[in-house]
């Protein structure tokens, strides 16, 4: 009975904050609504019995990726208006829109050829153990051994994506230096 009401609970953080994430016009809301979405998250990693994963999704992604999104947010100047109508790069929208369906098709036709498995193990439910030790060791070790051997490109590439995003971030948000009229001076 309080498996299921923690359950329900984190599930309706998770969704409201999901929701919030998209419903909320101001950035700086945007970015706390994720906020609770991450800790519905980390609640729900501790019913499972994950509480390395539910303390690295505090610490990690509620600590310090939102502080970084805010300090994106602020770095921009989330008090400019812009309009949605003038395209900074020509042609993006499409490029973007055909790169996201694309993506979506191959994880899709990824999951269906493989019947739902990868590396043999079902996506389509949880399972009972949650967070149980696997082989007689603790989940930690386990998480570090499959982190860092079997999906070490993939983590590479994220920590990767996200130096590149900031970097790409800094380079928008730079104002060129304002030049000084020095005829009025005369």
């Amino acid at each position: 009975m309080m498996e299921n009401f923690v359950f329900l609970a984190a599930a309706l953080m998770v969704l409201g904050g999901a929701v919030g994430v998209i419903v909320r016009t101001h950035p700086v809301h945007c970015a706390l609504s994720m906020v609770l979405t991450l800790f519905g998250i980390a609640v729900l990693f501790l019913a499972m019995d994950a509480q390395f994963l539910a303390a690295v999704q505090i610490i990690v992604y509620a600590g310090a990726i939102v502080v970084l999104f805010l300090f994106v947010i602020m770095l921009m100047g989330v008090d400019k208006a812009e309009s949605l109508a003038i395209e900074p790069l020509a042609g993006q929208r499409p490029v973007a829109i055909g790169l996201g369906v694309g993506t979506l098709v191959v994880v899709l036709a990824a999951f269906f050829v493989h019947g739902g498995k990868v590396r043999g193990v079902q996506l389509t439910g949880i399972s009972a153990s949650g967070g149980a030790a696997v082989g007689g060791e603790g989940n930690i070790k386990a998480l570090a051994l499959s982190l860092f051997s079997d999906h070490v490109f993939a983590f590479e590439a994220t920590s990767i994506l996200l130096v590149v995003a900031v970097l790409a971030t800094v380079m928008l948000a730079r104002r060129p230096p304002k030049q000084i009229n020095l005829e009025g001076l005369e």
